[in-house]
């Protein structure tokens, strides 16, 4: 029996202040933050990039560029996503321990130029996910849609019964639910471990 440790990553492994990001982001374009919302985020163009209906970086970085009237380099898009980013080091430890006990893969909800620079953008993981390192469009559906989850349990070989979930919203962690996915609501790191821990013994009995 192979367990399988799934986690989400911003607000869970990493501190995501979305601030920042739009921050930087108004820099670049001139764009206020309520015009950046309007014309990406609050039109849909993220949830469509995060239920992959783009099928590369460079489709997603040219749908952006339009939808804001911009000319950002991927660059220029990395950095100012990653400066948005904060390690968090006890809940990345707590991937660790699950690292030991099963196979450990992420989960996390964004594009196709996020999931090809996923290593620059949280170098922390690496060594811990190796090759494991996956967004929701790399699944073709985003979370909560229990598709998403099917699709990860069948990249693994692993049934529901032998799975768990980590993230830090609870619709989130309703999909995994309806899917048999023992899964746990990340508040702080401490709480992770030993979900993480109790998850690991009840499977062993």
């Amino acid at each position: 029996m192979t367990l399988l440790f799934i986690f989400d990553m911003d607000d869970v492994l990493y501190d995501f202040d979305w601030r920042v990001r739009m921050a930087g982001l108004t820099e670049l374009t001139g764009l206020p933050l309520g015009e950046l919302r309007r014309r990406w985020w609050h039109d849909g163009g993220e949830t469509a990039a995060e239920a992959g209906e783009f099928g590369s970086a460079d489709d997603y970085l040219s749908a952006f560029n339009q939808a804001l009237g911009a000319r950002l380099s991927e660059d220029e898009w990395v950095r100012v996503r990653g400066a948005a980013m904060t390690p968090f080091p006890a809940s990345i430890a707590a991937v660790e321990r699950a690292s030991e006990l099963g196979q450990v893969t992420l989960l996390t909800n964004n594009g196709p130029l996020t999931s090809k620079h996923l290593a620059s953008l949280a170098p922390e993981l690496v060594p811990v996910f190796g090759d494991h390192l996956f967004t929701s469009s790399d699944y073709g559906a985003r979370k909560p849609d229990p598709r998403v989850f099917a699709a990860v349990l069948e990249r693994y070989g692993v049934s529901a019964a032998d799975a768990f979930f980590a993230d830090d919203l609870p619709e989130n962690i309703a999909g995994a639910e309806e899917c048999g996915i023992t899964s746990h609501l990340f508040t702080e790191p401490s709480g992770l471990l030993q979900a993480i821990e109790a998850f690991a013994a009840a499977r062993s009995l």
